[in-house]
């Protein structure tokens, strides 16, 4: 019996939904083979793609002459772990696999960011939500590319999508020469490079501090800077430090960050932003040790996962007292809006632990609040919400948290 494809999809939904036994084009399917493929597909996508928000793990099932699993991912040890369920449960199933990078990239699946911040979304379009961004100089890992947008993975292990524009391409060989040539880094909040080494000639982009580019030679007062595309341009020696500096820094203290942290006060709050231009909460906090030579997770509920677990507890409920005991400078705050509506919200916000209840956040634009009651810029809200607390600064080098010159993607630029 022939069957058309919105037919067979159809006969698939009947079999999951009703347990029926269907045979499609001399195959048979039966909800007891699918509901064992399904529970070996969710088993190893927890193991090895729990979050996809940093590793890639789409599947699709079909049937035709056999069932057929098609499988995007960016493990391999996720397609053995596969082959090897099927092959011990004597599951025929065939196996239509693509491992990321996409092979249609060539060697080109470096990059660097050319942009003074390149706006990075959740799916290839711009009308999708704006999810992170990445700044001038940052080094990615290219997965694929659809229409006018590349699959990036940036240092800190988030994937989204990027307007081509903002990527240069590269093979290993070419991104091994850029990272580790001499680099400049852009330490002023905000700025400019010109075209000429003058304050008044053309502007040939924007800056924002954390920005990377090659350092070509000098010209007075000005740095004569390439970018990964190609431009040349000038920019001032006194808003510029050389990246080899910058990144051989000690490990910053807590007054670094704070100082850090206070530099971008009154910046407006943008969802998906980690730039002096906006943040979001967690694109705040992870900037802010960004700029003293930390990479730490992207989002909030990823940030929480890391580093040292500090007791703000006392019976069960969050204790300001003990807060204010155990806190340091430099911590990070993590809170949850839906706090007293369910059992194990979800972390929904962080923040910057400054002292004596002080915090600072992005929160509308960034700003210092504090959580003792009855005290100046007291947050209710955010008191009222705050489940835990992370200590960053004990933990540099530990899973998660790096220091730039040991991350994997800049580990030639210190040599």
């Amino acid at each position: 019996m022939y069957y058309s494809l919105l037919e067979k999809q159809y006969l698939l939904i009947l079999v999951l939904l009703f347990g029926l036994n269907i045979k499609t084009e001399g195959a048979v399917v039966d909800s007891l083979l699918l509901n064992k493929v399904n529970s070996i597909i969710k088993e190893v996508k927890h193991k090895y793609a729990p979050d996809k928000r940093t590793e890639i793990f789409n599947t699709s099932l079909s049937a035709s002459d056999s069932l057929v699993l098609n499988i995007e991912t960016t493990k391999t040890e996720a397609i053995i772990a596969l082959k090897e369920r099927f092959d011990q449960l004597k599951i025929v199933i065939r196996l239509n696999e693509q491992l990321l990078p996409s092979k249609e990239l060539g060697d080109q699946t470096f990059g660097v960011a050319n942009l003074s911040v390149c706006n990075n979304r959740l799916d290839p379009d711009n009308d999708a939500e704006m999810v992170t961004q990445v700044t001038l100089g940052t080094p990615v890992k290219i997965l694929k590319k659809e229409k006018g947008y590349y699959l990036v993975q940036s240092p800190d292990h988030y994937i989204s999508w990027t307007d081509v524009d903002g990527i240069t391409r590269m093979n290993e060989n070419e991104y091994h020469k850029w990272i580790s040539s001499n680099l400049i880094v852009f330490t002023k909040g905000y700025g400019h490079s010109f075209e000429k080494p003058s304050l008044v000639s053309m502007p040939i982009s924007d800056l924002v501090a954390g920005n990377m580019l090659k350092l070509k030679g000098t010209d007075h007062r000005f740095y004569k800077a390439l970018y990964p595309d190609g431009r040349i341009a000038y920019i001032p020696k006194r808003s510029c430090t050389l990246f080899r500096k910058w990144i051989s820094r000690p490990n910053p203290t807590a007054n670094k960050i704070i100082e850090t942290a206070k530099t971008l006060n009154g910046v407006p709050y943008l969802w998906g932003g980690t730039s002096i231009k906006g943040v979001d909460c967690s694109g705040f906090t992870k900037t802010c040790y960004f700029l003293n030579g930390i990479i730490i997770p992207r989002d909030a509920s990823q940030q929480a996962l890391v580093g040292e677990k500090i007791d703000i507890y006392e019976n069960d409920t969050v204790n300001i007292t003990k807060c204010l005991r155990n806190l340091k400078a430099g911590d990070l705050l993590f809170f949850a809006g839906g706090k007293y509506r369910h059992s194990n919200p979800k972390i929904t916000h962080t923040a910057i632990y400054m002292g004596n209840g002080v915090f600072i956040q992005s929160a509308g634009m960034v700003r210092i609040n504090n959580m003792v009651p009855n005290s100046k810029a007291y947050d209710d809200f955010e008191s009222r919400t705050l489940v835990c607390a992370r200590r960053i600064l004990s933990s540099i080098g530990s899973s998660e948290i790096s220091r730039i010159d040991q991350h994997p993607f800049y580990k030639f630029a210190s040599k």
